[in-house]
């Protein structure tokens, strides 16, 4: 497909502006893909937002191929004059952007509105601070540190994110920034023998490359001639007593201070902008929002600045010394050609205007409800005369399309990638996209087709592509895990303290052992290929940890104590599981194409853990022997997806299942998630839950006796007296810790009848000492979901500026929050402070006295964004599941247990936005 555009629409020359209209859906994508045909040079695209930036990304991926790069140049995720800084992956995102954009001869780069307003570290320091490492090549591992050091590095026992680097011996682990994976360096005397990426999770070594170039850790320097910079930028700019100033003792030791970035111009002679690296034959796209969203940030920075440039502790640099002022950033986009997009129909009446040949994808909607669920599609597919491309998130989404469409007797032909459809003849095809809303073109006779027209708007994020490796569910998976000074066990000679890896010269042969201490200064040497002879200590204190004699009987003795402990425990244990393990359980069918199909729905990429984990309980579950499972994984990673892919089989098995939860709130998140997973198959799904009235849940209690319920999901009203199922095959508990011991005394009548799968963050020690025993059967979810970050977490004195800055950061980046305040006397007295501290916010109050219509209507409308703070007592601790909550605050944070602070810090933080948790004292 080409569009055809005519020569003189596209501007040439600098200040020149065209404005190009009729641009619906995602028609802008599909349209500055093809003006990377008709364009010589690089395309700069500004967007209105961060969000429509990564959206636009990944659209552009998709419309061209690998021969024209697609770069996005994030931005920072904080408010202007943050005190702290950004994600090391955001940093080193950017500094990858600002080393190839000067080379870059052809192809897009995409940034956000309030990224082309930061000023920057000039050029001169990215490519000085910049070298390249390759094999054979002479190599001084302290020179190399010094040097690594001066660019920003830090030096770590275990490299894990960009930015670090960890020297043991005749190797060096380095994280480059830009980089996709950390690589390892292996000497040879004096020279570079190979190098290797590896896994930071698992720290194993795994391809090997020719050579990496190393880029600056920060977008300042901390060297010498930076610090020294910095300290007379800082003296003259600001009239205050430096000895009282951290930040400015913090940058003299070469510290780097949190927030230092928005001290940036102090390091440098000069600062640039975004447009200085720019190479020669840019053009610039813009949405036509472009000015309205300058202006907004640019109110945001003043506003801000306002508000903090009376601290003589950290005093600010001036708004323009930081940012392009808007009638400065117009200024500079004069100086080059600027094509302005806008989605409504123009005036071509006016010069530079004109409108594109596309339409308004029409809404073709799948209605279940109907006796022809694909009449409205069908007549669509016989009326129209274009090729047609059917567009699915994935490629389970898309072979669930498939077989919808063969039920009309439609069967598209599969491609590849757009290029394929477009450069063929073929009349109706499917392919795999990031496609939000469809594209119809008449003139090219083309129309792409989403998935948002048949089914509406889905959740969908891009998934993660990587080779799988298995890693099975060791709980200790590498040296990573043994910290120095801490006290192991070895199988054969009992506790000592491990004190790091030493290089120790063997028959002429370098290998490296785990040092071990024991009693009287003791040492035991254990090579690395033994590692398995070593576990973590569980005993008291690690301070206090009995340390054993090399070579006495003391070990052996404590083995046989234990032995006998164990044995009267494990008596009445090994009773209650040998009757269960040999009672015959019901072994469910293995997952056929209905379990693919079902599989498809999950708009995710499975984690290693994850799948492992799934694959763990079908194994379970269609052995013929009950299960009884724990997956254990934190807040967040996944376990709900897992207890889903189970309940289906069961399902399927003619089997119902019930689902025990410890809130009303989780119940009714679960009810509506498995509601709508099940939506496309004949599953019938209740919740028994106060959100209910007597009758209801009555009328409840009489289909799940007569089998009219699949899936029951409630709270401890599952446990009640009068609760009987037609044909229970499957006991699903979330959270086990949270039921008290009444109530799991209920449950064991049913443990040896059906399958058990219990799901928690937190496990009870009881619990996880069974499963680690092997009398239950234990899978653990460790990996987050891909681009996850790690939640900012803030202990603070209880201050309203923190608060209202914390407030105004999220909702200023289109979030929600929770304000956790757990007195329900005040709790609306909070609320309004709020509303008085910022007027911006929205604010909602929910609390477990609320009448039960009233708390889930409310519940609803901040899943809905109806309003963006939501004042709230420990309701929310279990379950809740808002991606667009990114924000905790917890008020006295102190009265809290530390598991409970670790689920209520885990309600933000599921997307791939930075979260932040403040727990203020």
């Amino acid at each position: 497909m080409q569009l055809q555009l005519q020569s003189q629409s596209i501007p040439v020359k600098q200040g020149d502006i065209r404005h190009w209209g009729n641009l619906p859906g995602s028609a802008q994508a599909l349209l500055i893909s093809q003006l990377t045909q008709q364009h010589s040079g690089l395309l700069f695209v500004v967007t209105h937002s961060q969000n429509e930036a990564e959206q636009l990304t990944e659209l552009l991926e998709f419309f061209l191929d690998a021969s024209c790069p697609v770069l996005r140049m994030p931005d920072w995720e904080t408010l202007p004059y943050d005190a702290f800084s950004p994600h090391q992956d955001i940093i080193s995102e950017r500094l990858k952007v600002l080393f190839k954009l000067p080379q870059l001869k052809k192809g897009i780069l995409v940034a956000p509105a309030s990224t082309l307003m930061q000023r920057l570290a000039p050029e001169s320091y990215i490519s000085g601070f910049t070298f390249l490492l390759e094999t054979e090549q002479k190599f001084d591992a302290q020179a190399m540190s010094r040097q690594l050091e001066q660019a920003g590095y830090h030096c770590v026992e275990n490299v894990y994110t960009h930015g670090e680097y960890a020297v043991r011996g005749s190797i060096m682990d380095l994280f480059p920034m830009g980089a996709d994976k950390p690589i390892r360096i292996d000497l040879f005397d004096d020279e570079i023998d190979t190098l290797r990426t590896f896994d930071p999770e698992t720290q194993r070594s795994e391809d090997k490359i020719d050579n990496i170039r190393i880029l600056p850790a920060q977008e300042y320097p901390l060297d010498k001639n930076g610090i020294d910079h910095f300290r007379i930028n800082f003296q003259d700019q600001f009239d205050i007593d430096f000895r009282q100033c951290p930040l400015y003792q913090d940058v003299s030791k070469g510290i780097p201070s949190p927030g230092l970035e928005y001290y940036l111009p102090l390091f440098f002679d000069q600062t640039a902008d975004i447009f200085s690296y720019l190479p020669e034959n840019t053009l610039l796209i813009a949405s036509s929002e472009l000015e309205i969203s300058a202006q907004n940030f640019w109110d945001e920075i003043e506003r801000r600045y306002e508000d903090r440039r009376y601290d003589i502790q950290r005093p600010i640099l001036a708004p323009r010394q930081l940012f392009l002022p808007v009638d400065e950033l117009f200024g500079r986009l004069k100086g080059f050609p600027r094509i302005q997009l806008h989605q409504d129909i123009v005036d071509e009446d006016k010069a530079g205007r004109i409108n594109l040949p596309f339409t308004t994808p029409e809404a073709l909607p799948v209605d279940a409800k109907q006796s022809q669920p694909l009449a409205k599609l069908q007549q669509h597919l016989k009326n129209s005369s274009d090729r047609i491309l059917f567009c699915a998130e994935s490629a389970g989404r898309r072979e669930a399309l498939l077989e919808l469409l063969a039920r009309i007797e439609v069967r598209p032909q599969t491609c590849d990638s757009w290029q394929a459809f477009a450069q063929s003849d073929t009349e109706l095809a499917i392919t795999v996209a990031p496609l939000l809303e469809g594209i119809h073109c008449p003139d090219a006779k083309v129309e792409l087709i989403s998935e948002s027209q048949l089914f509406g708007q889905r959740v969908f994020q891009s998934r993660r592509r990587q080779k799988a490796t298995d890693i099975g569910e060791y709980t200790v998976r590498s040296l990573t895990e043994l910290q120095e000074g801490a006290p192991v066990v070895h199988i054969d000679h009992g506790v000592g303290r491990y004190l790091g890896l030493q290089v120790i010269e063997v028959d002429q042969q370098k290998a490296e052992f785990l040092t071990l201490e024991y009693a009287d200064g003791a040492k035991l040497y254990v090579p690395v290929s033994a590692l398995h002879l070593i576990s973590r200590y569980s005993g008291a204190g690690d301070d206090n940890a009995p340390l054993h004699k090399l070579g006495s009987d003391q070990w052996d003795k404590a083995k046989r104590k234990t032995a006998e402990k164990i044995r009267d425990t494990a008596a009445e244990l090994l009773d209650i599981y040998a009757r269960r393990a040999a009672r015959k359980g019901f072994s469910h069918d293995i997952p056929d194409q209905s379990y693919e199909a079902f599989v498809a729905g999950f708009p995710f990429e499975e984690t290693p853990d994850q799948m492992a984990s799934i694959n763990a309980v079908i194994q379970d579950m269609t052995s013929g022997q009950p299960m009884d499972r724990v997956v254990c994984g934190d807040v967040g990673f996944g376990k709900t997806e897992v207890a889903m892919r189970a309940t289906f089989i069961a399902v399927q098995s003619g089997k119902q299942v019930a689902i025990l939860v410890p809130t009303t709130l989780l119940a009714q998140q679960h009810f509506e998630n498995f509601r709508d997973r099940f939506a496309d198959w004949p599953v019938q799904v209740e919740v028994l839950s106060r959100f209910k009235s007597a009758k209801e849940q009555k009328a409840v209690l009489e289909k799940l006796e007569n089998g009219q319920v699949d899936i029951i999901i409630g709270t401890h009203k599952l446990l009640q007296k009068d609760m009987s199922f037609d044909n229970l095959g499957l006991l699903i508990i979330d959270e086990e810790h949270r039921f008290g011991v009444g109530q799991k005394e209920k449950l064991k009548s049913l443990r040896s009848e059906i399958d058990i799968l219990t799901m928690t963050a937190t496990p009870i020690p009881r619990t996880l000492n069974m499963a680690m025993s092997g009398i239950r059967d234990l899978s653990i979810i460790a990996t987050p979901p891909a681009k996850r970050l790690s939640v900012k977490t803030f202990v603070r004195p209880f201050d309203k500026a923190t608060i209202k800055e914390a407030i105004l950061r999220e909702i200023l980046r289109g979030g929600q929050l929770y304000f956790l305040h757990n007195d329900l006397k005040t709790i609306e007295n909070t609320a309004e402070d709020i509303r008085v501290l910022v007027p911006e916010a929205r604010v909602g109050v929910a609390h477990g006295q609320m009448p039960e219509r009233q708390l889930e209507q409310l519940m609803s409308d901040f899943y809905h964004k109806r309003f963006n703070v939501l004042v709230c007592s420990t309701i929310i601790e279990t379950g809740i599941d808002i991606p667009s909550a990114n924000t905790i605050i917890i008020e006295r944070a102190d009265k809290f247990g530390l598991a409970q602070l670790h689920q209520l810090r885990g309600r933000v933080g599921r997307s791939h936005h930075q979260a932040y948790a403040y727990l203020l004292t």
